[in-house]
C-alpha cells in the first residue's frame, strides 16, 4: 500500500509555482475540493488543470484564492473573473487536443485520482471517469489517489496499481452525479424525428440533456444497437433492459453520468466498458465504426450548415467538447451519419435557432463542409449532396414557421454576394 495520508495533510503540502491536475465531471475528488476550501490559503499560487463542465461540475478552483491559477479548456462561471487578472488560461481545444496538451505541453507536480480501493491484486479501477487521467498519470512526478469506495468498480482499457502511487487518503465521500431532466412533449416530437434517422444495428455517440433522454426512449422499437460514446447516462438502461442494446462491451464511454443508482448498475453489468479520450474519441477509430451515428446538439446552425455549439449571444457558455471528432468520425464511417438536433428557436420563441450566417456574436464549433443531417421540431434536413442553394432551402423548411420568409429575404441577399 502506498503511504496513507488525509486530504488535510495533502493540501498542505501544495507549493507556490505548483500545477495540480484536478480530474472533472464524475471522476472528480469532493473530498479534494472540499479540503482545499478548508484550507484555501494553501491555493497561494497554485495552478490547476483539469477537463471541467459548467452545469456538471459546481467547482471553482480559481476562486479559492486570489493568487489561484487555472489553466481550463471550458468555460466555467468561476473563470471569467480571472480572465481580467490574467490568472485563468482557457485553450480552445477539442477533445483529443485537450488530452494532447495535457500529456505534451504542461508540467504536471501532483496528479489528483479518485479511485476504488484496491482489490486483492492491488488494481485499483478508475470507476466513472476514464476520460483524461491517464494524460496526467504517465507523467506526473507525484501520483495520489482518493480511494472512495462509494465508486462502482468498472471495467475498462485503464487501470492504476497501487505500486504507482506515492499517496493515498480514504474517504467514503459523495461523487458528482447529474440529472438529465424530463423531456417535455415538443422535446419528445422533436426526438422521434430523431430516432428515425436511428437504423438498425447502428453504433450511436450522443450527448446529455432532455432532448438526448427523449431520443433513446424513442429507439426501443430498434434492434442489434450498440454505444460509442464519450459520456453514458441513465437513459441507457430501458434500452439495455429490453434487449435493444445486449452482449457484454456493447456501451464504450469514457465517463458514466447520472445518479448513484446508474453507477451501481455500470458497475455490475458487464455491457458496459470505459476507455479513455484516445480511443473514444479517436477519429480513425471512429471512421472504421460501420454504422456510426453520431448524435449532437448546438446554439444555432446557419443555412451554409455551419454550426456554433457554444456561443450565447457573444458569451461563451461552454466549449466545443468531443463534438468535431465525432462529426469527422461519422461522415468517415461506412453508411454513418452525423446528427445536429436543435430547437427551431429559442425558449421564448423570440428568435430564430436557424440563421442566415454566423454573426460576429457566434464561435464556428462546425464548418459548412462537415454538415449531413441538421433536424428541429419541424423536420429532417438532409444536406449530404445539396447545393448551396438546395442546402439553404432544406434549412429554412425546418426552421419555426414564423421566421421562415425572413431567412428567404437574408438568403436572397447572401446569394446576391456569393
Amino acid at each position: 500500500m502506498p503511504n496513507l495520508c488525509s486530504a488535510a495533510q495533502l493540501v498542505a503540502s501544495l507549493k507556490p509555482g505548483m500545477t495540480v491536475y484536478v480530474p472533472g465531471v464524475s471522476g472528480e475528488s469532493l473530498a479534494f475540493l472540499d479540503a482545499l476550501k478548508a484550507a484555501p490559503e494553501h491555493c497561494t499560487g497554485v495552478r490547476f488543470i483539469g477537463m471541467h463542465f459548467p452545469g456538471i461540475n459546481r467547482s471553482d478552483y480559481l476562486g479559492l484564492h486570489p493568487e489561484a491559477r487555472q489553466r481550463a479548456y471550458v468555460m466555467m462561471p468561476g473563470l471569467r473573473a480571472g480572465f481580467a487578472d490574467g490568472r485563468a488560461e482557457l485553450l480552445p481545444l477539442d477533445h483529443p487536443g485537450i488530452f494532447r496538451d495535457i500529456a505534451q505541453n504542461v508540467e504536471i507536480d501532483l496528479a489528483i485520482a479518485q479511485l476504488t480501493p484496491p482489490d486483492a491484486q492491488g488494481n485499483c479501477s478508475l470507476g466513472l471517469a476514464y476520460d483524461f487521467l491517464p494524460a496526467a498519470w504517465a507523467k506526473a512526478k507525484r501520483r495520489v489517489a482518493h480511494f472512495n469506495p462509494r465508486l462502482p468498480r468498472t471495467a475498462g482499457s485503464f487501470r492504476v496499481h497501487v505500486s504507482e502511487l506515492d499517496a493515498a487518503f480514504e474517504a467514503d465521500h459523495a461523487v458528482v452525479e447529474y440529472d438529465s431532466g424530463t423531456p417535455n412533449e415538443v422535446m419528445l416530437k422533436h426526438a422521434a424525428l430523431v430516432a428515425s434517422l436511428v437504423r438498425d444495428g447502428d453504433t450511436l455517440e450522443f450527448g446529455i440533456g432532455k432532448l438526448q433522454v427523449g431520443i433513446l426512449g424513442a429507439l426501443n422499437n430498434h434492434r442489434e444497437l450498440k454505444v460509442w460514446s464519450g459520456m453514458v447516462s441513465p437513459p441507457l438502461l430501458p434500452l439495455l433492459d429490453a434487449g435493444v442494446i445486449r452482449g457484454k462491451g456493447q456501451v464504450t464511454g469514457g465517463v458514466a453520468l447520472g445518479d448513484m443508482a446508474f453507477y451501481d448498475r455500470v458497475g455490475r453489468d458487464d455491457a458496459f466498458y470505459f476507455r479513455p479520450v484516445t480511443e473514444t474519441h479517436d477519429v480513425l477509430k471512429l471512421g472504421l465504426i460501420q454504422n456510426f451515428c453520431a448524435i449532437n446538439s448546438a446554439v444555432e446552425v446557419d443555412l451554409f450548415g455551419q454550426s456554433n455549439s457554444d456561443a450565447l449571444n457573444g458569451k461563451l457558455v461552454a466549449g466545443v467538447g468531443g463534438l468535431p471528432p465525432f462529426v469527422v468520425g461519422a461522415l468517415l464511417s461506412e453508411g454513418g451519419r452525423s446528427i445536429i438536433a436543435l430547437p427551431a428557436a429559442t425558449d421564448d420563441g423570440r428568435f430564430t435557432r436557424i440563421v442566415p450566417t454566423l454573426g460576429e456574436k457566434s464561435l464556428t464549433a462546425l464548418p459548412r463542409h462537415v454538415a449531413d443531417y441538421v433536424v428541429t421540431e419541424h423536420g429532417i434536413a438532409a444536406l449530404r449532396g445539396l447545393s448551396v442553394h438546395a442546402r439553404a432551402a432544406a434549412l429554412i423548411a425546418i426552421a419555426a414557421p414564423a421566421f421562415r420568409e425572413s431567412l428567404s429575404q437574408s438568403w436572397a441577399e447572401i446569394a446576391k454576394r456569393l
